[in-house]
């Protein structure tokens, strides 16, 4: 089943609901910085298995020790609750 889009009410709620994320070329977004490269690695493999646990995978890339992970649902063209209960979950990981 497609899961439903947020309404435009909601996607606008996402900053209080979302404070560190941005919503950006529709998906939420977050540029997490670390103290070094295999920090930022180790991040990354934490939300990997959260993401297969999930069965939700997050648009990201890696410059040395930033990460920066979009989230959009693909299968909905646009953000859905799976957004943002991955962006909460990633957030979590901290």
């Amino acid at each position: 089943m497609k899961p439903t889009r947020l309404t435009e009410a909601e996607v606008v709620g996402l900053a209080e609901r979302l404070p560190n994320w941005r919503v950006a070329d529709g998906a939420i977004r977050r540029t997490f910085e670390f103290a070094d490269f295999s920090s930022a690695w180790a991040f990354m493999s934490r939300v990997a298995l959260l993401a297969e646990k999930q069965d939700h995978h997050p648009d990201w890339s890696n410059s040395y020790n930033k990460v920066e992970i979009g989230l959009s649902s693909h299968d909905a063209g646009g953000l859905t609750a799976r957004d943002v209960a991955m962006a909460k979950a990633i957030d979590g990981l901290g």
